[in-house]
């Protein structure tokens, strides 16, 4: 039932109106955030915790309906139940053949993992429910071990804050043209595995070296990571396909540019391209054009422009009047469309903090989504950085080539994955 107060339903904010037209079992538009603890999961535990985090994020208990021209999210009083895990790596949460919520808490082990329906949150904000989900669940598993002063909330914002739509916050009616049609890209290709399945290739290494690292080449983390993946799919082209460029999207934490505490969908995307066949094909080439790319288009101007242009659709009236069968068909074709224009994505979370006192119990925190192509996913957490590749590909050359790279640079690396029959 309904909290007195709390709304009954919600409008999807902007980022997450296109994923219920497009997902597929193909493509579930689903993340998971894990979490590794050094001792192992009690599951009543995990799911007393469970549900006290929920009653901070209200949201998470909705389910998606269908409007006559939207989709929309309704409360539900649908049980929320930890489960042992058993799935494949992100299978699909919708659609559904029957009402769902649009997310899961799966254990195994000492491994906590938040598997999140796009629709429902970006990755920002299912990290603040992860983050309270084990602050919850670590103050009743470890008591003993943490000191009588009960710890801060890792994301303290009020249920407003947290329910926010900051799209329709910070939007203003854009004065100019600003989404342009992009190229063909190179696509990567291969054999793929059966359907719903993902293969998943995680490294680690220190975050310290990697800092350092990309501090000598004048470029930041993520400029690095970028240019090495732009290299890595270079290496395993084709002599014929080098004439398309080779383009990573990077999603964008709007948070960072305008002042929000959402935790619903709040981020744009950047692309960042690369033509071989026009520039020179060294690391270094490649380092300078990302460094430059990323300077230009990451500013607040531009991810103004950008959001604003996104949103513009959204207000429009007449699009606002089509019936939403029709909005689904449009949506699949722009999505299709779009995808051509990318190869691949790299996703950086960046650092996640806990309490103090809490890390020295967790050992580490990963990341990554699935897709219909290869796709990274990094974070960071307690010194370690954590590259995540998820695939529904059996072949990992590029990934291969793109941790190789890393391990000439001087970091030493350590691979796990994910055992899945027939892999190469």
């Amino acid at each position: 039932m309904t909290k007195r107060g709390a709304p009954s339903w919600w409008t999807l904010d902007n980022a997450a109106k296109i994923f219920p037209s497009t997902s597929s079992s193909y493509d579930s538009k689903v993340f998971r955030f894990v979490c590794e603890l050094h001792e192992p999961i009690d599951p009543q535990l995990l799911q007393a915790a469970l549900d006290k985090t929920v009653q901070r994020f209200p949201i998470y208990r909705a389910v998606i309906k269908k409007g006559w021209f939207w989709y929309y999210l309704e409360d539900s009083a649908l049980p929320i139940q930890v489960r042992p895990e058993s799935l494949p790596p992100c299978f699909p949460i919708y659609p559904s053949t029957r009402r769902s919520l649009l997310f899961r808490v799966l254990y195994y082990r000492n491994r906590i993992s938040l598997e999140v329906y796009h629709a429902l949150t970006d990755g920002s904000g299912a990290l603040n429910f992860l983050c309270t989900l084990v602050y919850e669940y670590l103050l009743l598993r470890c008591p003993d071990k943490l000191s009588q002063s009960v710890p801060a909330l890792p994301y303290d914002a009020s249920r407003f804050q947290r329910h926010t739509d900051s799209f329709q916050t910070y939007y203003e009616k854009p004065t100019g043209t600003f989404i342009k049609r992009s190229p063909a890209a190179y696509q990567i290709r291969g054999e793929r595995l059966p359907r719903k399945h993902l293969a998943i290739l995680e490294g680690r290494m220190l975050l310290e070296k990697a800092l350092a690292c990309a501090k000598a080449r004048g470029v930041t983390l993520t400029e690095l990571m970028v240019a090495v993946l732009l290299w890595a799919i270079h290496a395993g082209m084709r002599v014929r396909d080098r004439k398309k460029p080779v383009v990573v999207t990077v999603p964008v934490n709007l948070r960072n540019y305008f002042p929000s505490e959402s935790a619903r969908n709040f981020f744009a995307t950047t692309n960042v391209s690369y033509d071989f066949s026009k520039g020179e094909d060294s690391l270094e080439a490649v380092l300078k054009a990302v460094r430059q790319s990323f300077r230009e288009n990451l500013t607040e101007e531009r991810m103004r422009a950008h959001m604003n242009a996104l949103c513009a659709l959204e207000h429009n009236v007449p699009l606002r009047l089509v019936p939403l069968p029709v909005k689904d068909i449009i949506l699949w074709v722009a999505n299709r469309l779009a995808k051509r224009g990318v190869t691949t994505s790299f996703s950086n979370v960046g650092k996640v903090s806990m309490p103090e006192e809490m890390e020295k119990l967790i050992h580490l925190f990963s990341v990554f989504t699935s897709a219909g192509m290869p796709q990274a996913c990094a974070c960071s957490f307690g010194g370690q950085y954590v590259v995540s590749f998820a695939s529904p590909y059996r072949t990992r050359e590029t990934e291969r080539v793109f941790f190789r790279e890393l391990a000439r640079m001087g970091l030493d690396v350590v691979l796990t994955t994910n055992l899945t029959p027939g892999r190469e």
